[in-house]
């Protein structure tokens, strides 16, 4: 039993590679790559937004909804995108 886990973790990290290269290199149209554009800097406004929320003294639970709504629908994860250690 332990050599087919074994196994079937080798078989699925290596579709997750395999998947995680191609993704990388396929090339955006023009469209393609101004929307990216567009949403890294809405992504980086509301990260902005987010500091200054913090830097005003909010509690940090208020600030991450407002960034969550800010983001929702334009990036990955509850964090927009990023997550940092503290």
């Amino acid at each position: 039993m332990k050599k087919f886990v074994s196994k079937m973790l080798a078989a699925l990290a290596t579709i997750a590679l395999t998947a995680t290269v191609s993704i990388a290199n396929a090339q955006h149209s023009d469209k393609e790559a101004k929307e990216d554009i567009q949403r890294h800097r809405a992504m980086a406004a509301a990260h902005e937004a987010a500091a200054r929320c913090l830097e005003s003294g909010k509690k940090e639970d208020i600030c991450m909804k407002d960034l969550q709504a800010s983001c929702k629908g334009l990036a990955v994860g509850k964090y927009c995108g990023m997550k940092h250690a503290h």
